[in-house]
Formats: structure tokens, sequence, C-alpha cells
């Protein structure tokens, strides 16, 4: 089945950093592309990077030099390094394959920017 379970948000100053986890169960699927998306109040859910199996990356325009996807292949795990954020960051993060199983959304993780 499989499982995604997102964390590390919070609310930190503009130019601040997190680091979002997302904790993957059913490992048949984590060897797909993975990606993180972000939703914001009012606009529709985006795509900000993703990871192939082999660890090539893609970044969404806005995020590129800050953000930092990276997948731990042993224990089953993606991160997002998010590094010099801005109050336009602020959002709900999700993580999911790439391109997405929409019946895999997890809870997602709030990221708060203040500027």
């Amino acid at each position: 089945q499989g499982q995604l379970v997102e964390s590390g948000g919070g609310l930190v100053q503009s130019g601040g950093s997190l680091r979002l986890s997302c904790a993957i169960s059913g490992s048949i699927f984590f060897w797909f592309p993975m990606g993180w998306y972000r939703q914001s109040p009012g606009k529709q859910r985006e795509l900000v990077a993703t990871i192939t199996r082999g660890g090539s990356t893609t970044y969404e325009d806005s995020v590129k030099g800050r953000f930092t996807i990276s997948r731990d292949n042993a224990n089953t795990m993606v991160f997002l390094q998010m590094n010099s954020l801005k109050p336009e960051d602020t959002a709900v993060y999700y993580c999911n394959l790439h391109p997405p199983d929409h019946e895999k959304w997890g809870r997602g993780t709030q990221v708060t920017v203040s500027s």
C-alpha cells in the first residue's frame, strides 16, 4: 500500500532555513521518482522539486539555488532542505511520487515564513 508522512515544517523568519522530511512506508514504490509539492491558500498545488531513483534532481525556478531535495534509499526517506526562505514560500508542503499518485497524498507539513 504505502503511506507518506511529512514533517519538519514550522514558523521561521525570512532568510531562515527548514529541513522537511518525508517518511515512506511501502518501499515497493519508493524506487519511483519522488517529488515535493506545495499549496498556498487559494492556489493550486505546485511541484517544487523532484528526485529520481538515481539522484537526478529538478527544481521549480523560484526555489533554484535555495532548496535541495535528497533521498535516503536505505531508510526510505526523502528530504527537502530549504534555505533563504521567503514569505512567498509559505505553504503546506507534501511529498508524493512524481507524477503524483493522488491516492497517496498525506497531510503535509505547514511552512510559514514571516517577513
